[in-house]
């Protein structure tokens, strides 16, 4: 039989359905936990928009991405999150010329947030009226950062990937770098990794979520692991107010790319279940397909979702 990563398919089918198995139980655990939660409000939550931009032409030939599509990725996923036709008249609503803009990335060697991207998302703040000097975009250490602890707007993007803690490093997670000690999040799979959200230094102030999907890695092993073998081209960016309905429509497509895969349903070992919990525990956002609104526009090709 083929190996994959060391593993026969036989292996990998019976590890697959062991941590099936146990995250069927975490599932029912947390829909039990979910109907036990008194929500902050009685009516049904409305459904939160999501916008999924994919362009089969926003990496070169070396797989780099343009700055040029990338913007105009931006530029559509922003129109239609503020209803503007014109997508600066979007932009200029997220953003106003008075703020102090951090723009929060993710230096993540093997996978980083494209710089290419963080340009675009500077270039669009500074179109909206932010004085350069206004505008910093950083990763770590920001639990320190008198700008970013002064900011009075975040703007987080970070490439999704697998994540040996968490089940998934995406947006809810990038915002780790706010908390002095990263490690002290790390128990039971970082759980509660939406706590960081409720900090004086982010509470209230994130304007825009941007999960990078052009590349994204869906296995590894260990911690810090990487392979080529596990990343494809996606050629995506989704985007959306709400950072937990954000991960859930990444989550989704990740999950569904490990399916197809290793063909097998494949649960991931850990499960993210820190985007859930952000819901059902912390009340952060929405976790709930039915509840989202996913808005899909461009390259319509193996789509995942």
């Amino acid at each position: 039989m083929k190996k994959k990563d060391g593993m026969t398919r036989r292996d990998f089918i019976k590890a697959s359905s062991a941590t099936a198995v146990g995250s069927t139980f975490f599932l029912s655990s947390c829909a039990s936990t979910a109907n036990a939660v008194k929500r902050v409000d009685s009516a049904p939550s409305p459904q939160t928009k999501v916008v999924l931009v994919r362009d089969v032409n926003v990496l070169d030939e070396a797989g780099k991405p343009k700055f040029d599509a990338l913007l105009r990725m931006l530029d559509q996923a922003v129109a239609e999150l503020t209803g503007e036709t014109d997508s600066l008249k979007g932009w200029r609503s997220i953003v106003k010329p008075e703020d102090r803009v951090g723009i929060k990335t993710n230096v993540w060697k093997f996978l980083p947030t494209p710089p290419e991207l963080e340009r675009a998302i500077e270039q669009r703040v500074r179109d909206a009226g932010v004085d350069g000097s206004n505008i910093k975009i950083q990763d770590r250490g920001l639990h320190s950062d008198p700008f970013f602890l002064n900011a009075t707007a975040l703007i987080n993007t970070r490439p999704m990937r697998t994540h040996n803690w968490s089940g998934v490093g995406s947006l809810i997670k990038n915002y780790i770098t706010f908390v002095p000690k990263p490690s002290e999040l790390h128990p039971d799979s970082c759980a509660d990794l939406a706590t960081v959200w409720k900090l004086p230094s982010v509470i209230g102030k994130t304007r825009l979520n941007v999960l990078v999907l052009l590349t994204p890695q869906f296995h590894g092993k260990g911690p810090h692991s990487f392979s080529p073998q596990y990343v494809w081209k996606y050629y995506g960016l989704a985007a959306g107010f709400d950072p937990v309905a954000v991960d859930t429509v990444g989550l989704r497509i990740l999950q569904q790319k490990r399916n197809d895969y290793f063909g097998v349903e494949s649960p991931l070992n850990p499960p993210a279940k820190h985007i859930l919990l952000a819901d059902t525990r912390h009340q952060l956002g929405v976790a709930d397909m039915a509840k989202i609104n996913l808005v899909k526009m461009g390259y319509a090709k193996d789509l995942l979702i």
